[in-house]
């Protein structure tokens, strides 16, 4: 008996420290990934305390198991887990922060990105939206207290085991800039995460190369790995990526390794690792929320623009032409714009995004996207069961819950937003002329998204 007890603990014992030693090796590297790419955006781009980030997005577990050496001389951040799973992110300056995988760090640093110099304009000259100058006129039929009021509840922290913690929040109405509040430590000039709302931004570049007439997206998708005719993935067009519909067996979990933490943070080439994914699904027909679609469609838009003029494009023909002067993507280690989820930008120049497609992609006069781009965005497919999501933008769709409701039951049916990671949001809401950016860092559901707006809109007198 004693025997089979030793021989039972032994193998328990084996098993535990084999459990142990693979979750170590799978998750180390994307704790010490993660947290590096964290602080390094936080403190080169957007001048934050290290401390800071510390107690903040890098507080909760496992993420608190990491180390972290920051190298002021070099522009680096350098992760550890108990001295294991070296990860490194180095800042370049205008484009932000790079997690080294798959390429070594000098080849990383010897990739030439020529961003254009920002236009010598003094924005607080210049009118809203291309500049900081705002009307003098508070529109006569919101009531500013409770507009204020509104949006004073929610920097509010009524909860002893959550954490709300919003940092900004940028009201406009009928394209008039009406009201802005930030937390301690942030202000207008601070560049803030905008996670997965980079995906709505790529959407936007295919938007401008559609209008150049350079690409088609009910044609396949150009991506090399599929070229041939024979494989199944052929057939996968560019709104099949826009949509979410690619088939891909690709896994959006956040909780531990998965697809999309091996790719942010074990992967140089995101769009290459995602492309080499086999199908699941017929292309078209299935609603999959993936990251690795939002990448592979941003390699596309390196493809079609050319190496020559594409670390600039962005700027060229989005955020220079719309006034979003301080966003920036920031790219993996091939050099590719991780458009699922690395951008940066001011609360203001998000709510000038936002204004874009709220004004049907006209900004200043001109045309960024092309004629009926922004209702072909907010148009779900008919395989979309939920109605909740279009060209890399969610909808106010279907409750999944109460088929009879709308997602944000107290919202309008044209509501469409931005959405990322810890409750950063760009709510566009047409029907009532409303842009509104809410940014955050919200880990457990604590922000009353819907409870927000509805108190936004009814400070609008009847």
């Amino acid at each position: 008996m004693k025997k089979i007890i030793k021989r039972s603990l032994f193998i328990i014992l084996a098993i535990v420290l084999g459990w142990v030693v693979h979750y170590a090796w799978v998750s180390f590297p994307i704790v010490s990934g993660f947290g590096a790419k964290q602080l390094c955006s936080a403190i080169f781009v957007s001048g934050r305390d290290k401390d800071d980030v510390l107690k903040n997005e890098l507080a909760d577990f496992p993420l608190s198991l990491g180390t972290y050496t920051v190298n002021m001389e070099d522009s680096s951040v350098t992760g550890t887990v108990f001295g294991m799973a070296k990860k490194k992110a180095l800042y370049r300056k205008g484009i932000g922060a790079t997690v080294i995988s798959s390429f070594t760090e000098n080849e990383v640093r010897a990739q030439p990105f020529n961003i254009p110099p920002l236009p010598t304009v003094d924005q607080d000259t210049v009118a809203w939206p291309m500049g900081n100058k705002f009307a003098d006129t508070f529109p006569a039929h919101i009531n500013k207290e409770k507009l204020q009021a509104a949006v004073d509840k929610a920097f509010e922290e009524p909860y002893t085991d959550k954490k709300v913690r919003t940092r900004a929040v940028v009201v406009l109405y009928d394209g008039q800039f009406v009201l802005e509040k930030y937390a301690p430590g942030f202000n207008a000039d601070t560049k803030m995460y905008g996670w997965s709302m980079a995906k709505s931004v790529t959407s936007a570049l295919i938007g401008t190369l559609v209008k150049q007439g350079k690409l088609d997206v009910l044609k396949p998708a150009p991506v090399p790995e599929w070229s041939n005719s024979n494989d199944p993935r052929h057939n996968i067009t560019l709104e099949d990526l826009l949509h979410q519909h690619s088939g891909l067996n690709f896994v959006e979990d956040y909780a531990g390794a998965s697809d999309v933490t091996n790719m942010l943070y074990k992967e140089g080439d995101m769009a290459a690792f995602t492309a080499r994914h086999p199908l699941e699904k017929t292309p078209g027909t299935e609603f999959s929320y993936t990251s690795g679609n939002s990448n592979i469609i941003a390699r596309i838009i390196r493809q079609t623009v050319g190496e020559k003029d594409y670390a600039a494009y962005p700027a060229t023909a989005l955020f220079y032409k719309t006034g979003m002067y301080s966003a920036l993507f920031e790219p993996d280690a091939s050099g590719t714009y991780v458009g699922s989820s690395y951008i940066m930008a001011t609360a203001r120049d998000y709510a000038r995004f936002g204004l874009l497609y709220c004004n049907d992609g006209v900004c200043n006069g001109e045309r960024i996207l092309p004629e009926g781009w922004v209702k072909q965005t907010v148009t779900a497919p008919a395989s979309n069961k939920l109605k909740g999501y279009g060209y890399q933008f969610w909808l106010n769709g279907i409750n999944p819950t109460d088929s009879s409701k709308r997602l944000y039951m107290d919202m309008p049916a044209d509501m469409f937003y931005c959405d990322g990671y810890g409750g950063q949001f760009i709510y566009i809401i047409p029907s009532k002329k409303l842009v509104v950016v809410r940014l955050g860092l919200t880990l457990d559901k604590s922000f009353d998204e819907n409870g927000f707006l509805k108190n936004i809109i009814d400070s609008m007198e009847k």
